[in-house]
């Protein structure tokens, strides 16, 4: 396993899939403005990453989200980290959004089981500008756990799409003040990673603090 700083390490030359995302498919797919803006691409890691990918993801057996720096995983996930922060993904979503994202850092944090109160309705802190959340998980057969996108703030069935986290599956949408998602109570595996454009640095260093505060805390008491 690579150590957490080794976020560049790609993997040896007869075993790398090669880029892990399909840009391509990604602008291709059109922006959808109900709710508000959205896009849903299934296959985004492509089909031969896959595998790779699904190996080398970082073991994680407590709820909550974890800054990927914090944690350990192999070269494919790395390559993976690497192609996130890479400029021509930010280049696709800042044409995809009309949304000028130079010098916006991005964050990077990753989940791997569900709690009971994971999906209650929300919408993400006003210093994240771009949501992306990238599924890794098989076919989905449970109920919960599917994010909708919603249309108000207090009802869960008032939705205008319901997302499967089933792996290689992008979810991308701007935030805002009614930016509403959730899902249904699910508890158990429920892998992804969530890519933030942020408003400035000051933001990405406290919540890696905090998500770090956060998972030191759960270690020592055992919380969930």
């Amino acid at each position: 396993m690579l150590s957490p700083d080794a976020t560049a390490e790609a993997p040896p030359p007869h075993t790398d899939p090669g880029p892990p995302f399909d840009l391509a498919r990604f602008r291709a797919t059109p922006l959808v403005a109900d709710p508000f803006d959205h896009l849903i691409v299934p296959q985004f890691i492509r089909p031969e990453a896959l595998a790779a990918v699904n190996r080398d993801f970082p073991a994680i057996d407590r709820p909550g989200s974890f800054p990927a720096r914090s944690l350990d995983y192999g070269p494919a996930f790395a390559q993976l980290l690497a192609a996130v922060h890479a400029p021509d993904m930010t280049a696709a979503f800042a044409e995809k959004f009309d949304m000028d994202l130079t010098d916006r850092p991005v964050m990077v944090t990753v989940r791997g089981q569900a709690q009971a109160k994971d999906g209650r309705i929300h919408t993400d802190s006003t210093t994240k500008l771009i949501t992306v959340l990238i599924y890794m998980n098989g076919q989905w057969e449970a109920e919960g756990g599917r994010l909708r996108l919603l249309r108000s703030a207090d009802d869960l069935d008032d939705m205008a799409a319901e997302v499967p986290p089933e792996e290689g599956t992008l979810l991308a949408f701007r935030n805002g003040p009614t930016a509403w998602h959730g899902h249904a109570q699910h508890v158990g595996p429920r892998r992804s990673i969530q890519i933030n454009w942020v408003t400035g640095a000051d933001v990405v260093r406290r919540e890696q603090a905090r998500h770090a505060f956060s998972a030191r805390m759960k270690r020592l008491f055992g919380r969930g």
